[in-house]
């Protein structure tokens, strides 16, 4: 398996999580959700003397895109989401696709749920799962485009169906840790609690 070059960032303001994922120093790479203060993002991508070629986008929630058009502006990147996004994209992705980044592939995998256009993007053994799941928690689904029975679909019959030791980075900081694994979070996220679909319906239903 190709080694991930990998770099998390957390922004200040509703601790979102943006990613740089790379074959490795000096070579092409993809940067998902880019959002709060891009300077730290474009410094690392100027340090390591990367070459970005795709902006990967989970979701078209503001909080997600905000940084989508400067950074592409500035890297030259083609910016990629769901054909449902209802956001400016250079690539429109269906789910199972797939785009080489060097030696890595990236595949896409539609989660619908919190949002219809919900993507995760799967890296070797690493899961990129934007608003679909958290350390801990999982996404809402009472916003615009929120499906609960979908977002069971996502989580039980797509994610849980990942080996144990795939690695999670998630959307958003709002669990114990910045990143988990499939293993742990179906042995201690109790929205991952065994559930007829019906009942996890009712459960998200729940104030």
């Amino acid at each position: 398996m190709v080694r991930v070059f990998l770099r998390q960032f957390k922004a200040a303001a509703g601790a979102n999580m943006s990613y740089i994922v790379a074959e490795g120093p000096g070579g092409p790479a993809a940067v998902i959700d880019p959002t709060g203060e891009l300077s730290r993002i474009t410094g690392v991508i100027e340090a390591e003397g990367l070459r970005v070629l795709y902006i990967l986008t989970t979701h078209s929630h503001p909080d997600h895109t905000s940084g989508n058009g400067k950074l592409a502006a500035e890297t030259g990147a083609k910016i990629a989401a769901h054909r449902l996004a209802s956001m400016k994209k250079d690539i429109t992705l269906e789910d199972g696709a797939v785009l080489r980044v060097g030696a890595l592939e990236v595949r896409a995998l539609h989660t619908p749920g919190h949002s219809r256009d919900g993507m995760c993007y799967l890296v070797g053994d690493k899961l990129f799962t934007g608003d679909t799941l958290f350390v801990g928690e999982c996404g809402r689904t009472d916003m615009p485009g929120g499906d609960a029975g979908a977002l069971y679909d996502s989580l039980f019959n797509r994610l849980l169906k990942l080996p144990d030791q795939t690695e999670v980075f998630p959307g958003h900081d709002y669990g114990p840790r910045p990143t988990s694994t499939i293993g742990r979070e179906r042995k201690t996220n109790y929205v991952l609690e065994p559930r007829t679909r019906e009942e996890f319906i009712e459960f998200m239903a729940e104030p």
